[in-house]
């Protein structure tokens, strides 16, 4: 059997488009002029900076004084829960968010909870979705602020942001989203789906880690969470990452509906032949409402990490969950909160596809796949208990 490297990770991060590294590279050793500075250097570097703040508030139909550049999702999601927490403590203490965010806004809210704010964390059901009454039985007099991922980074689920963002408005309550996972890979449009914050970030989306950026919705009430020399129109302080900045915006601009469409085409195969396997189940949605390049799958009787390190050894790369919790021995809570055992949930595994993604490199996983499977069950006690009720019900 032939060896290839197969990268289906792309959830954790995604490779720098050529292109959008040739469009950087001007601005670490010609344009690097601070764009704070005054000078015709500095003038080019801002410059740059304000022709990439145009583009992102483009995609998202917002104004581009409504785009701060941050480091990325973590410190946006950050900036957006505490700031808007501390800003607002005149009308409530009241925040409530999901079970199934990424671990930066449930440790930020785990934080503010130990500030005095309260948290409510609302249920999801089995396929990983709120339900937007849910939401609006949970808001009280206090609640200053929501935040929902608008699509999980574990099991793909696409959130219906447009009806939180109603329910938010009614009740003139703050709507955050951590787009994250995404954008440029569904729909945004801040206005029609009422959004006032929202985080997103580069290198998922095939450009550069370190950069991302908060929209914040102009009217929102918030203050600096970071201080300095005021750069960010007083709200972000810090010298702005201009290669990482104009990057972020060229792999913007690539995007389109053909590599979603691509992407969806390899991620149905890849969860078809998947599924041929005995004892596996899918985790999230099917369809339209899961993101174009998301799978993640339970095998019941093996543990997801021996799955990833022999395909490792096939040179084909995954993951046990979201990269930030794959090295934790813990059974995913994502998974538990749609109702998936410990059990099963051990048996996990995470493939995320990008738009290099071939269907040759499918092929290959799904070649590969079965085998690595088999070969864990015939050592695993459980799984030989799972082979034999196979026999018993054939």
């Amino acid at each position: 059997m032939r060896f290839r490297e197969v990268y289906l990770d792309n959830g954790a991060t995604t490779m720098v488009d050529p292109k959008v590294a040739e469009a950087m590279r001007p601005y670490f050793t010609k344009h690097y002029g601070n764009p704070s500075s005054i000078h015709s250097f500095g003038t080019e570097a801002r410059t740059a900076v304000e022709e990439a703040r145009r583009v992102i508030a483009k995609s998202i139909n917002a104004s581009p004084d409504e785009i701060i550049f941050t480091s990325g999702g973590t410190e946006s999601n950050n900036f957006a829960l505490k700031s808007i927490a501390f800003t607002n403590k005149d009308k409530g203490n009241h925040i409530i968010t999901t079970k199934v965010e990424h671990k930066c806004i449930l440790k930020s809210c785990k934080w503010l909870e130990e500030q005095g704010f309260k948290i409510t964390y609302l249920d999801v059901d089995s396929e990983g979705f709120v339900n937007p009454d849910a939401l609006e039985k949970a808001i009280t007099k206090e609640t200053i602020l929501f935040s929902a991922i608008h699509a999980n980074n574990e099991i793909g689920t696409i959130m219906d942001i447009e009806a939180f963002g109603k329910v938010c408005r009614k009740h003139n309550v703050y709507f955050h989203t951590d787009a994250c996972q995404s954008y440029t890979k569904t729909e945004i449009d801040v206005k029609k789906q009422n959004i006032d914050l929202m985080s997103l970030n580069a290198h998922k989306i095939h450009g550069p880690k370190g950069v991302g950026a908060l929209f914040i919705r102009n009217g929102v009430k918030i203050k600096p969470w970071q201080h300095g020399g005021g750069q960010e129109r007083n709200i972000r302080s810090g010298t702005e990452n201009v290669p990482g900045i104009v990057g972020f915006a060229e792999t913007v601009k690539m995007a389109n509906k053909k590599h979603v469409e691509h992407m969806s085409k390899l991620r149905d195969k890849l969860i078809k032949g998947i599924l041929e396997i005995p004892g596996t189940r899918l985790n999230g949605p099917t369809g339209d409402k899961r993101l174009c390049n998301n799978v993640n799958v339970c095998f019941k009787a093996i543990e997801g990490e021996a799955i990833g390190a022999l395909l490792d050894q096939k040179l084909i790369y995954s993951s046990t969950g979201s990269a930030c919790s794959a090295k934790e021995l813990e059974p995913s809570y994502v998974l538990l909160a749609i109702g998936v055992s410990h059990e099963d949930a051990n048996g996990s595994l995470r493939l995320t596809l990008s738009r290099f993604t071939t269907e040759e490199e499918i092929d290959y996983a799904l070649e590969v796949l079965p085998d690595v499977v088999e070969k864990l069950r015939k050592i695993s006690p459980f799984g030989k208990a799972l082979d034999f009720i196979a026999k018993k019900i054939s």
